[in-house]
């Protein structure tokens, strides 16, 4: 299952709920709030338990195979890696162990293997931790919730190693920087491909949204890093509206590069991000 596809996923997800006839596919449902529907009437035939599901979707997505791409992303000099995918294509092997300052058993604010001394952010959850996949609408507003307390109001943990004033704070005197992923959108440049970027995943909307409210709105001068959307010129015309929110979350796209040929418009955009970090 080299290249499974979302239809394939939801399809497989159906089956193993039982819930064949019971969910009517429409490319207008929101993927979390679909994920809600196959799950939750899937309850009214057999009272099968999230974490059974998650588990199924872990293994058919740990069979996702790495590529020349992922090889490529590795070989960056680059100390970070975000990604939203839940297996380790990515890293190139499975890593054993959560490196983050919270061994978080759901959510993904400070998730993170560390290989070849590089840290891969699983900001969705990954597939050695079935219950932090994030897929659902609940697990979606338990994640942002997670992110808001951590940016805006600090986290109640008891962990020694994790401040408990908000990062939003910490950023003005670069107290413990670089704890979660979060941080660093506000604090390096950041590439973003391969990734659609669908209204839904609202974690992300909102963390792109507040960071411009603070250029903007509290004329932070201490946010001085660039956040970079790469987005295949034939998707241009029909990606009109999320441009427009882009340009008002001082988003970077570019837009040039044909992405009618995958494989090469990857590498190109890749041959544009060593160009630029240089």
């Amino acid at each position: 299952m080299p290249n499974n596809s979302w239809q394939d996923l939801l399809e497989d997800m159906v089956r193993f709920c039982n819930a064949q006839g019971l969910v009517n596919y429409q490319q207008i449902k929101p993927f979390p709030l679909l994920y809600e529907e196959i799950f939750l009437k899937s309850l009214q035939v057999s009272r099968r338990k999230e974490i059974d599901l998650k588990t199924f979707i872990a293994r058919k997505v740990s069979q996702i195979e790495p590529n020349e791409l992922h090889e490529r992303i590795r070989s960056f000099a680059t100390d970070d890696i975000i990604t939203t995918n839940y297996e380790f294509s990515l890293e190139g092997q499975v890593p054993t162990r959560n490196m983050g300052v919270i061994d978080e058993k759901v959510y993904s604010v400070f998730r993170h293997y560390e290989v070849k001394s590089k840290r891969y952010w699983h900001i969705h959850g990954d597939c050695r931790v079935p219950n932090s996949i994030n897929l659902g609408f609940e697990h979606y507003g338990g994640q942002l919730q997670q992110m808001r307390n951590y940016v805006v109001s600090g986290t109640h943990y008891t962990s020694p190693g994790l401040p408990k004033h908000p990062f939003i704070k910490r950023l003005k005197t670069k107290e413990s920087m670089g704890l979660s992923w979060i941080d660093l959108f506000f604090t390096t440049d950041i590439y973003i491909l391969g990734l659609t970027l669908d209204f839904v995943e609202t974690d992300l909307w909102w963390l792109l949204t507040y960071r411009a409210r603070q250029l903007y709105y509290r004329s932070r001068s201490d946010i001085t890093n660039k956040i970079v959307y790469f987005l295949p010129k034939e998707y241009k015309n029909d990606a009109l509206v999320k441009l427009d929110f882009f340009a008002a979350n001082g988003v970077q796209v570019i837009d040039s590069i044909s992405g009618v040929d995958k494989l090469k418009y990857y590498h190109q955009v890749l041959d544009y991000i060593e160009k630029d970090v240089r």
